[in-house]
């Protein structure tokens, strides 16, 4: 059996000298001389030689400490210095910046058109089931055919001819191709909304033609939007069913835009026509209808008004009854007026010349109220004058 001897590596000496055969000794030298050339090699080797003077001639005497150097002094690349000399730091004053190209930018990107906006544009364009409308953006907007408006629309092209100038509403913002979903009829149940809240807010009246009835009442239109008007509203709600084709005059008892409920009523049209003809220093004449611990209710042509016992009079006043009685009938000023809580406030006390005067002399102070009522509408301007500086003022 053959055993093969693996041929020794040279050793290299602590003097630096080489041992073993010709050619390792010539690798060894060449190692040498590339170790000698690196700057790490070299510095390092440097560092070594002149921090202390070591003795290789005793190898022993040398620690592991003595070899790797001191621990509070890192060792630096020299390399990696002279590759940050070689690129200098740039503050951002540096850098052209241009600020209007960057609005401009940030324009372009954003979209166009949000949810619950309101758009104007041009139509550009007209399919079976909708039309374009060109409203700025990256790409128009698309309004489908049940939104072109209230009711039915049976040709489109002659609705909407290219280059009509539109108000639509967003009711989708944009998708991936940058289109948005648009609506004019949308726009046009807001508009409704927002118009019979402001009517019901006044106290006005309303015509509507009634379409249609159920076991609880009718139903109408009124400016696009679907009416309800309760059996119990109607002036014949026994035969309601008959009513179907005909105009009535209504108020609103109930405007809801975000449950979409809008109740109407018959009966209350005849007090908001009559809080129509009403206003603040008009002096009325009515009947005492109820007597309550805080005041009368005087009946005015069916509208209720309130006198209650603070304006009576400016004397003392012990009982209500010691001034009017059920069914008296009396004249007094309106100084409240709410066509939207159906609230009247009435007062005899402006019509009094010397305090208590109503107590006293109630038949002279009722007969002369024309002429005195003059002078309380003179005070009454004064009055509301003095508060509206008050509330600019503040």
């Amino acid at each position: 059996m053959h055993i093969s001897k693996k041929e020794k590596e040279p050793l290299q000496k602590l003097d630096g000298s080489i041992s073993g055969s010709d050619d390792a000794k010539k690798d060894a030298s060449n190692q040498d001389k590339i170790l000698a050339n690196s700057p790490i090699q070299t510095e390092s080797f440097n560092s070594l030689q002149t921090s202390k003077e070591f003795d290789f001639d005793n190898p022993e005497g040398i620690s592991m400490a003595d070899l790797i150097g001191p621990q509070d002094q890192p060792r630096t690349n020299s390399v990696q210095n002279q590759n940050s000399n070689k690129t200098p730091s740039r503050s951002v004053d540096d850098f052209d910046f241009d600020e209007e190209a960057f609005v401009a930018a940030i324009e372009e990107i954003e979209p166009i058109g949000n949810t619950g906006e309101i758009a104007k544009g041009s139509v550009i364009g007209i399919e079976s089931d909708g039309v374009y409308v060109d409203i700025g953006g990256k790409a128009p907007g698309f309004m489908p055919k049940q939104e072109c408006g209230l009711g039915v629309i049976t040709n489109l092209k002659e609705r909407f001819p290219k280059g009509l100038e539109v108000e639509v509403l967003v009711t989708r913002e944009q998708n991936a191709d940058g289109m948005v979903t648009i609506s004019c009829r949308a726009l046009a149940l807001r508009k409704s909304w927002e118009k019979v809240t402001q009517l019901a807010k006044d106290g006005k009246v309303a015509k509507v033609k009634i379409n249609g009835f159920n076991r609880g009442g009718v139903t109408c239109d009124l400016e696009g939007l679907r009416g309800f008007i309760p059996r119990s509203q109607l002036e014949d709600g026994a035969n309601h069913d008959s009513l179907v084709g005909k105009t009535l005059t209504v108020a609103f008892l109930e405007v809801n835009p975000d449950a979409r409920k809008l109740v109407l009523s018959e009966k209350r049209a005849t007090s908001a026509a009559r809080f129509a003809e009403l206003e603040i220093g008009q002096l009325v004449q009515g009947k005492i209808a109820a007597i309550k611990a805080y005041g009368f209710f005087v009946d005015l042509d069916g509208v209720s008004g309130l006198l209650h016992h603070s304006m009576i009079t400016n004397g003392s006043l012990r009982s209500l009854q010691e001034v009017f009685k059920q069914g008296d009938d009396i004249k007094a000023l309106i100084t409240e007026l709410d066509p939207g809580r159906g609230r009247i406030g009435l007062n005899t006390a402006l019509l009094e010349g010397p305090p208590g005067e109503l107590l006293i002399e109630k038949e002279k102070v009722m007969n002369e109220a024309e002429e005195r009522a003059k002078k309380a509408r003179t005070v009454l301007v004064k009055k509301d004058q003095s508060v509206e500086d008050q509330a600019h003022s503040s």
